[in-house]
């Protein structure tokens, strides 16, 4: 990728993805060059309870009851072994506790059991964990792993990459296909991150501050 430069004033909001991609990315650099994955941990398993936890919450909600949760079970067998009641008390801020609860507990129970206490390093077994699917895999394999095996696709990177004309489908699994074809595997990881910190900052889902977007010059979906 390019960095930002006169070439970019050439383009308009219509122009293919392929050829405004670079630009685009150059800018989210300039503008958000803190992204990173949002949410607290100290050890690879604590990063994949905190992703569980995520679904249909903010990484804000989760990072607040997670130090409590973490230090009362400082390990995964700890968490396998807590009574599900207590499991429910600590994180039923973050919403459908009961249901993330089990997950949390049978996933630790796995890792202990099957991985000997370590988070595995593969999508096919990550997958195979409850509560686990691509999303929460992918976050793993990127942040622990350094693995490009696929792009996270949350609710940010949904909205931000359609409203670009990034990418066409619907779903977070055509999302993620699409921009696995339109992106170089060295920005899989990256390009989820800096998608989330601009739909956290600027390109908001009920009202996107296009007229202080950097993007807004490249942006079918920009109104200024």
């Amino acid at each position: 990728m390019t960095e930002s430069n006169s070439t970019d004033q050439l383009l308009t909001p219509d122009a293919p993805a392929a050829e405004r991609l670079p630009f685009i990315v150059a800018r989210l650099r300039e503008t958000h060059p803190d992204a990173h994955c949002a949410l607290d941990y100290n050890e690879p398993w604590q990063l994949l309870v905190a992703t569980i936890m995520s679904a249909q919450t903010t990484d804000e909600r989760v990072n607040q009851v997670t130090p409590e949760l973490f230090a009362r079970f400082p390990n995964p067998a700890a968490l396998a072994e807590a009574s599900r009641e207590e499991v429910e008390a600590l994180i039923q801020p973050t919403g459908f506790f009961r249901q993330k609860a089990r997950y949390i507990q049978e996933t630790c129970q796995r890792i202990v059991e099957e991985y000997g206490g370590e988070v595995p390093s593969e999508m096919e077994a990550l997958l195979t964990m409850s509560g686990v699917a691509r999303k929460t895999a992918n976050v793993v394999l990127g942040e622990i792993y350094g693995v490009a095996d696929g792009v996270v696709v949350d609710t940010h990177v949904k909205r931000v990459a359609r409203r670009l004309a990034l990418v066409e489908g619907q779903t977070p699994e055509q999302i993620e296909q699409e921009l696995m074809v339109l992106l170089p595997r060295d920005l899989w990881i990256e390009i989820s991150h800096l998608l989330i910190f601009h739909g956290r900052r600027i390109c908001h889902a009920r009202k996107p501050d296009c007229a202080h977007c950097p993007l807004a010059s490249l942006c079918p979906s920009a109104v200024v």
